[in-house]
């Protein structure tokens, strides 16, 4: 697995080796980060929930954001992620925190532009997280969340103001964009 673009593009990064981490294909990435490119959106924090192996989230430091979160709940995953960041020195713009996705939107009190959400395709709960997300004090107005997926359990196009604005499928994969609107 390599870094797309940016800073440390070719960069190679350690994935977990087990069968339930699926890293999202270089091709995924690439048309993720070609949509967000040709947004008006803030690349300042970025959240990579069920991060994995950090891909998503290393590679949006790599072009320019200036801080990621990264959680995922399986300990060998967050070291993974700690040492691929050491890796491409970029720990000192990032912070792993190793619990589930709906415990970190519990606790976190920061405001992320950009939220990477991959969970696996087997989770049910998807949609779960995304409305909890909405509710949540994480986005801000025209904050952008990035949801890579299977076809087996559809999203939603809404959930309190998290507007779907774009979908995608690259092979298995299908991206759904979503954008905040403003909140009154």
């Amino acid at each position: 697995m390599q870094v797309t673009g940016g800073q440390i593009k070719g960069n190679r990064l350690a994935v977990p080796r087990r069968p339930a981490v699926r890293p999202t294909t270089n091709m995924a990435r690439q048309a993720i980060f070609s949509i967000l490119e040709n947004t008006a959106v803030d690349w300042c924090r970025v959240l990579d929930l069920y991060a994995g192996s950090g891909t998503l989230g290393i590679e949006a430091l790599s072009r320019n954001a200036e801080w990621a979160d990264f959680v995922d709940q399986n300990r060998k995953c967050c070291d993974i992620i700690k040492r691929n960041l050491e890796k491409a020195r970029l720990s000192d713009k990032a912070h792993v925190y190793c619990c589930s996705a709906h415990k970190a939107i519990a606790f976190l009190n920061n405001k992320y532009d950009i939220v990477f959400i991959d969970p696996p395709y087997s989770d049910p709960t998807a949609n779960d997280l995304m409305a909890n997300l909405a509710l949540s004090k994480l986005l801000v107005e025209n904050s952008v969340v990035v949801v890579c997926h299977g076809n087996r359990f559809p999203l939603n196009s809404s959930h309190d103001g998290l507007n779907l604005v774009k979908e995608r499928h690259y092979g298995d994969t299908f991206l759904s964009i979503y954008q905040m609107e403003p909140r009154s």
